[in-house]
């Protein structure tokens, strides 16, 4: 198609207000199928930048086998230290499915920790099931590890 096509249309549109922090903020970056690839978009900049803020990738697909998009570049930036911890959940590889807000509660108190140090978090995915499923699990990780009323947790947000 490429080779056929004469003109491509472009629409750019600029926004002020979504942008990485600092190159020292650590950043949680939540997503499920391909919403992993802003993600690796954001690693690729900290990385050219040589942020030194942490990095947690956290990845829900189907399959692990099929569905772990970009792994040779996520197993890259691991081993480069510019991706600090990585956690998947692929709900179709074992008998009880295991999704991105149970990888969040499993790790609630260093997420915990994490936003005490002033993380920035990302969520990517489908907004009517993944960014509910997390905006819901959020508020009772923030109240379970930060000692406060769910109603408290949730003006955080």
């Amino acid at each position: 198609m490429a080779d056929r096509a004469t003109e491509a249309g472009l629409f750019i549109q600029p926004s002020a207000d979504f942008h990485l922090p600092e190159d020292d903020v650590p950043i949680i970056m939540i997503g499920a199928g391909t919403g992993i690839a802003p993600f690796r978009g954001f690693l690729q900049e900290r990385q050219a930048r040589s942020a030194k803020g942490q990095n947690w990738l956290i990845f829900g697909e189907q399959r692990e086998a099929s569905d772990f998009y970009y792994r040779g570049e996520i197993k890259t930036f691991l081993d480069n230290n510019y991706l600090y911890n990585l956690s998947t959940a692929f709900f179709h590889d074992q008998a009880q499915k295991i999704y991105v807000q149970d990888k969040l509660r499993e790790n609630g108190a260093r997420l915990w920790a994490w936003l005490c140090d002033g993380a920035y978090i990302y969520i990517y995915g489908d907004a009517s099931r993944i960014a509910k499923d997390v905006h819901n699990t959020l508020p009772n990780i923030i109240s379970q590890h930060g000692g406060m009323t769910r109603d408290e947790a949730r003006l955080l947000g």
